[in-house]
Formats: structure tokens, sequence, C-alpha cells
């Protein structure tokens, strides 16, 4: 049986950011595979959060793995293939940050290389993968998408966690490849930038940002939240956004923006 909601998997769904985006397209009638890592908090949180969304009338179930391993990833969509009969989008969310926020000439390989594997090669075989299922899957009048999360250090420099802004730089050149690939085929591809975003990840920095945004560092005045995404994510995967490719949307309340 194929369902009759679209289908939605949120890589690193559990909390946060990807959290956001779950909710936002559950709320618009999709069925979400939440996905997060293998420990054990995660695997309760992605449980918590799937009865939550349950709760919005959608269906919902998780799967749980170390998005780096890309053996992980056929099963990934098999398992969303396998409850509902289709995939309609995804949103590439799962990442890392640095190991250690410092100097450049102090950055390590095992740090580099992690922000490497996970942000970076993690997200360009998964969307390789769901670009195979797509393309396998019967075209209809629905709309296909891929969203991939990256970051405002796709653009902005920190120079206190290098890595990720590396890490982060090459993700969005993944999007824009696999946006001029998928165009034909009917999938849109867009890039989402998070700047600062009030989650678990940005939580034990938050004093220090509460100050800079009170000195100006947002325009805007404020802590970005993870429906600020959902809401554009959802925009995204009903198709609101036409004859755009690759196209990659800053949320940060202004702080990307050049001005004096």
């Amino acid at each position: 049986m194929v369902s009759e909601n679209k289908v939605a998997i949120i890589t690193g769904s559990a909390r946060g950011i990807g959290k956001g985006c779950a909710l936002a397209l559950a709320e618009a009638g999709y069925n979400i595979l939440i996905h997060d890592y293998i420990d054990d908090a995660s695997i309760q949180k992605a449980k918590e959060t799937v009865e939550e969304i349950k709760k919005l009338g959608v269906d919902a179930i998780n799967f749980n793995c170390d998005i780096a391993d890309l053996s992980k990833h056929k099963e990934l969509f098999q398992v969303a293939l396998d409850r509902w009969g289709r995939v309609d989008c995804l949103v590439s969310n799962a990442g890392v940050s640095v190991m250690h926020r410092g100097d450049i000439l102090d950055v390590t390989t095992e740090s580099f290389d992690r922000c490497l594997k996970v942000n970076t090669r993690a997200t360009f075989f998964l969307l390789q993968e769901c670009a195979k299922v797509f393309m396998a899957q019967p075209k209809t009048d629905a709309k296909r998408t891929i969203v991939v999360i990256s970051s405002s250090n796709a653009e902005m420099v920190s120079i206190d966690r290098s890595e990720y802004c590396v890490s982060k730089r090459a993700n969005s050149m993944v999007a824009r490849l696999f946006a001029l690939r998928l165009i034909k085929e009917g999938v849109a591809v867009y890039e989402i930038r998070p700047g600062l975003i009030m989650t678990e990840m940005t939580a034990p920095s938050k004093a220090k940002y509460d100050k800079l945004i009170a000195e100006g560092m947002v325009p805007e005045g404020r802590w970005g939240y993870p429906k600020d995404i959902g809401i554009t994510v959802r925009a995204m995967a009903e198709g609101l956004l036409p004859y755009t490719c690759a196209l990659a949307v800053p949320i940060d309340g202004g702080m990307s923006l050049p001005n004096y």
C-alpha cells in the first residue's frame, strides 16, 4: 500500500533544528521518519518525538543509525518505503560541531576528519541514495524535494572552529551539485543556512551569544528557533518556491548580511 500522505525523512531530528522541521512537515500532513544517532539518549528522544508527531494526526517512526555509516543509508530509505511505499522529501540535517573550539593552528586531524565525515561525506552519499530512490519511484504530481541544512558558516568565517566551516562550505557545494543534476528529474534541491539557533548544541554558548546579540551581532535582535527553520522547509517541500535551483536561504536574522 502506498500512503496517501506524503512522506519525509529528516536526519538528526530527535531534537533541535531537525525536530523543528519534522513538526512543521507533520503539521502539513506528512508522515515522518525520525532519524538520530544510536546512543541511548538519542534513541529515547527519537521515540518521544515520534509520539509527539503522532498527536498531530500523522504517522511517524524512528530509525536510529550513525549517518556517517554509509552502509545504513539504503536501510534508512527502505524503512520508510516498507512503511509507506513512498518518499517525497529528505531533510539532510544531521551534523556535528568541532570537538574543541580554539586556534586553527591547534586543530587536530581527528576533529577535522570527523566534521568532513559527518557533515560532508555523509551528506553527499545520503543525497545520492535519495536521488536513486526518487528516480525509481513512479512520477506523480507530488513535489519531490531535498533540503540540505548547512550553516551560516558556509559563508561566514569562524576562526575558532575552522574545520566546521570547511565542512559546511563543502556541504553547500554538495547541495548545488545535486540541484543541477536533479532539476530535470523534477527534484528540487535547496540549502538552508541557519544562524544562531537556540538548540542543545548552542546552549553551552548561550551567555556568549546573548551578549553579542545584545551588541548588535544579529540585526533582528534575537536568537532563532527550530520552528523558524521548519517554516521555510515546509515552503520548500510544498513547492512554494518555483523556478528556483540550488537556492540557499540564510535564516539568521540578518547576521550574515554585510552592513556598516
